[in-house]
C-alpha cells in the first residue's frame, strides 16, 4: 500500500501528545495540560472521523467492509491510548503533584471538617442545579448532551409513590465547575482539590432519599456519550447559510451517539444498560479509572499558584521594523515578516487598530475563520464600521465547533453596518487575508497582511505561524482580486502570484514537484523541503514519490498525520518526515521549491489535503523579498532539520521515533527560534 491510514496517523498525533506528559523537561503541570489536551482532541477524533467511519458502515458494498475494518483498527488504538493515559495520570502525574503538596481528595478521604465543607457546597451550589431522574415508565432515559458529565444510581426499594426504579440518572449541569478547591479551613494543608464527581458521589444519598443501598459501595458511576458533531448541510439546497447553520446547531449535541467512557468500576448489567440505551456496541465502550472526561483537568495549573511546576510565561518580540515608526509607512517602505508566537501578534491587531481610527483608510477587508468569541481584532473592525469606514468580512460560518461564535459575530457586524459575506457555499474560506485601503494623495493605496494562522489573539500566543505585511502593489492586487471573488460574482482575473484553492493551487503544488524531478532527471540540483499539519493528498504523494525516484532529496515536516510512507526502497528512499511537538503547536505552512535556483518560498494557509485543495478557498504567497525568503527557509524549515531534540522521526510504516542528542549542549528547534529554554 502506497499511503498510510489517516485514522491511525491522527492516533499516532495524539501518542506523540502523550509522550509529553511523560517527558520529565516539561514542567509537572505543563505535563497535565498535554494530558488533558489528548482528550479534547480524542474528542474531536470521535465526533468527526470515527462518526464519518460508522456512517459509512450504514453503506453497503466494499466502503462498509473497508470501514468495518478500520473501526477495529482504530478501536484498539484508540482504547490502548486512553489506557496509557489513566496509566500516565494514576502512576505518574497525581503522585508527583501529590509530592508538592496537589492533592484530589475522593470523598473516601474527606476529613470531617472537609465533610462538612463539601456537604454545604453541595447543598448551596450543586444540588439546587440537579435533576435526579429515577427511570420507570413515567420517566424514560433522558435525552443526554454530546459530552456531558452524567452519573447513573443503583437504587432500591421503593419510592413515596411506590415506585421501584432500579436507576437513577443524574447530568451534571455544564455551568458547574468540574473542580473546586478546597479552603484549608476545611483542612486542606496546600493545595487541595476536590472534583464535582466527588461531591455527587458522595452525597448522592441527598438526591434519592432512602433509596440507595445502605452501607453499599460505588453505588454511583459516571458516564458520558460523544455523539457524531458534524452538520448535515445540503449545499444544494441553501437558500440562507446562516439560518440552515442555526438550525443544525440546534440538534448538533443530541447526533447518533459514537463513543461511551463508563467508571472501570461499573457493573457489567449496568454498563450494558447504558450500551442498550445508546444503540452502541460493547467496542464503543470506552471504561476508564478515573475521571470520564480529563479534558476538565486543563484548568488545574491555573487555580494552582506554583510558577515553579509551569511554564515560565514567554514574552514575545516585538518586530524591528514597526519599533516607534508609522506602520503604514513601514509596510511602504518594504515587506515585513512577522513570526509567531516568537513575534508579538501586536502588529496586527495595530493593523487593524489603526486603519478603524486612521481618517485615510477609507475600507478594510478581512476573511474570518477563527478569532474566539472575545476577539480584541473583531472588535476593531466593528469599531471601524461603526467610524463609517467600508468594512467587509468574509466570515466562515462552518469553522468546525466555532459556528455559533461565528454566527454571533456577524450579527454584531451586521448591526453597525459591516458587510458580512459567507464566501461561496459548498467551499470553507480558510484563507488568511486582509487588505486595508487608504486614501493617500490622490491615489488610494493598498496594505495587505497574508498568514498562515488564524486572527486568533489568543491562539496566536500558542501558535507557530507566520504572517507579512505588505504594499506590493501585484500582490495586493491579487489579495483585491480573491475578495472579489468571494464577495461578487463574473469572470476571474489571473491572479499574478497567489496560489488560489480551489482553482489552481494544487495544480501548481504538483507541477512544482514535478519540475524538481525532471531537473533532477537532468542531473541539475533539485531539492523540495514543506512543512504543513497534515499530508494525505494522494496525487501530491504520488508526485513526491516519482519526485523521490528521480533524485530529488525532499524533507517534510509534518506536525500531524501523514499518508505518505517515508524511506521505503524503490517508492521513497530520498524522503524523510519529522514532527514536532512542543510547548508552542506547529501550525504554519511552508513550501520550498528549488526551482533551479529561484528558490521558491510560499507560505501558505493550507495543508496538502483533498479538502484544502477541492474543498477550501486557500492562499499560498509566494515570499519576494529576499531577506525575508531567507528568513522563512531558517525559521520556517531549516531549524527543524538542524535540531532533533524534540523531534519525532517517522518511518515507512508509520512509526515515530524519538529522536535523541549525545551533545548535551542540543536544544530543540522551539527553543533555538525561543533564543531561550521555553
Amino acid at each position: 500500500m502506497p499511503f498510510l491510514n489517516r485514522e491511525l496517523g491522527i492516533l499516532a498525533f495524539n501518542e506523540r501528545v502523550l509522550y509529553q506528559s511523560q517527558d520529565p523537561s516539561v514542567p509537572l503541570l505543563e505535563r497535565l495540560r498535554f494530558l488533558a489536551i489528548v482528550s479534547s482532541n480524542l474528542d474531536e477524533f470521535f465526533e468527526v472521523r470515527v462518526a464519518s467511519l460508522k456512517r459509512t458502515l450504514a453503506l453497503h458494498g466494499p466502503e462498509a467492509d473497508l470501514a468495518k475494518e478500520q473501526l477495529v483498527q482504530v478501536g484498539e488504538r484508540a482504547q490502548a491510548l486512553v489506557a496509557k493515559q489513566y496509566e500516565i495520570l494514576n502512576n505518574e502525574i497525581l503522585p508527583t503533584l501529590g509530592k508538592q503538596g496537589i492533592e484530589f481528595f475522593p470523598s473516601a478521604k474527606w476529613t470531617k471538617p472537609m465533610r462538612a465543607w463539601a456537604l454545604q457546597v453541595f447543598n448551596e451550589q450543586i444540588e439546587p442545579l440537579l435533576t435526579p431522574v429515577a427511570l420507570d415508565g413515567a420517566h424514560p432515559f433522558p435525552r443526554i448532551y454530546n459530552k456531558s458529565l452524567n452519573f447513573i444510581v443503583e437504587l432500591s426499594g421503593v419510592d413515596s409513590f411506590g415506585r421501584a426504579a432500579q436507576y437513577g440518572v443524574i447530568g451534571a449541569p455544564r455551568s458547574l465547575p468540574r473542580v473546586l478547591v478546597v479552603p484549608q479551613k476545611a483542612g486542606s494543608k496546600k493545595h487541595g482539590l476536590i472534583l464535582l464527581t466527588s461531591i455527587v458521589r458522595g452525597f448522592v444519598d441527598e438526591l434519592f432519599p432512602g433509596r440507595v443501598k445502605s452501607g453499599a459501595k460505588n453505588q454511583t458511576y459516571q458516564f458520558r456519550v460523544t455523539r457524531d458533531s458534524e452538520l448535515d448541510l445540503d449545499d444544494s439546497n441553501v437558500t440562507d447559510l446562516r439560518d440552515a447553520i442555526e438550525d443544525e446547531l440546534s440538534e448538533r449535541n443530541f447526533g447518533h451517539p459514537v463513543r461511551l467512557e463508563v467508571s472501570n468500576d461499573m457493573p457489567p448489567e449496568m454498563t450494558q444498560f447504558l450500551v442498550s440505551q445508546f444503540n452502541l456496541t460493547l467496542a464503543d465502550v470506552y471504561s476508564v479509572d478515573g475521571p470520564v472526561n480529563l479534558m476538565r483537568l486543563q484548568q488545574v495549573p491555573d487555580m494552582v499558584p506554583l510558577k515553579s511546576l509551569k511554564y515560565q510565561p514567554f514574552l514575545p518580540l516585538n518586530p524591528a521594523a514597526f519599533d516607534k515608526r508609522d506602520l503604514f509607512a513601514a509596510i511602504r517602505r518594504k515587506d515585513v515578516l512577522v513570526h509567531h508566537p516568537y513575534e508579538s501578534f501586536a502588529p496586527v491587531m495595530d493593523f487593524l487598530r489603526s486603519a478603524a481610527t486612521d481618517d485615510r483608510v477609507v475600507a478594510i477587508k478581512q476573511t474570518i475563520y477563527r478569532t474566539g468569541a472575545d476577539s480584541q481584532l473583531m472588535e476593531a473592525l466593528v469599531a471601524a464600521a461603526k467610524e463609517g469606514k467600508e468594512v467587509t468580512v468574509v466570515l466562515e460560518l462552518m469553522a468546525r465547533f466555532d459556528e455559533q461564535t461565528n454566527v454571533d459575530w456577524a450579527d454584531r457586524l451586521e448591526r453597525v453596518g459591516a458587510h458580512v459575506v459567507y464566501g461561496v457555499v459548498g467551499l470553507k474560506t480558510h484563507a488568511k487575508l486582509a487588505q486595508v485601503i487608504r486614501r493617500e494623495g490622490k491615489v488610494l493605496r493598498r496594505y495587505s497582511h497574508i498568514g498562515t494562522g488564524n486572527y486568533h489573539p489568543r491562539t496566536a500566543k500558542l501558535y507557530e505561524d507566520f504572517g507579512v505585511f505588505t504594499a506590493n502593489e501585484a500582490i495586493c492586487d491579487d489579495v483585491h482580486e480573491v475578495f472579489r471573488r468571494l464577495t461578487g460574482a463574473g469572470r476571474n482575473k489571473p491572479l499574478n502570484h497567489l496560489w488560489l484553492a480551489p482553482t489552481h493551487l494544487h495544480a501548481n503544488v504538483v507541477k512544482a514537484i514535478k519540475f524538481e524531478a525532471a531537473q533532477a532527471l537532468k542531473a541539475k540540483p533539485a531539492r523540495i523541503i514543506a512543512k504543513m499539519n497534515s499530508l494525505l493528498e494522494e496525487d501530491v504523494i504520488e508526485a513526491l514519490y516519482e519526485a523521490s525516484n528521480a533524485g530529488v532529496k525532499i524533507d517534510l515536516i509534518v506536525r500531524g498525520v501523514c499518508a505518505l510512507r517515508p524511506g521505503v526502497k524503490g517508492m521513497s528512499e530520498n524522503i524523510s518526515v519529522r514532527s514536532v511537538v512542543g510547548r508552542f503547536l506547529e501550525h504554519s505552512r511552508i513550501f520550498h521549491f528549488h526551482a533551479a535556483g529561484k528558490d521558491l518560498v510560499y507560505i501558505a494557509s493550507c495543508d496538502w489535503m483533498d479538502r484544502n485543495f477541492f474543498r477550501r478557498v486557500e492562499i499560498a504567497c509566494p515570499i519576494l523579498d529576499p531577506k525575508i525568503k531567507k528568513r522563512v527557509l531558517d525559521e520556517g524549515l531549516l531549524v527543524y532539520l538542524k535540531n532533533e531534540l524534540g523531534v519525532w522521526s517517522m518511518d515507512g510504516n508509520g512509526k515515530y521515533s524519538h529522536l535523541k542528542s549525545a551533545n548535551a549542549k542540543a536544544i530543540t528547534p522551539q527553543q533555538a527560534l525561543a533564543g531561550k529554554p521555553i
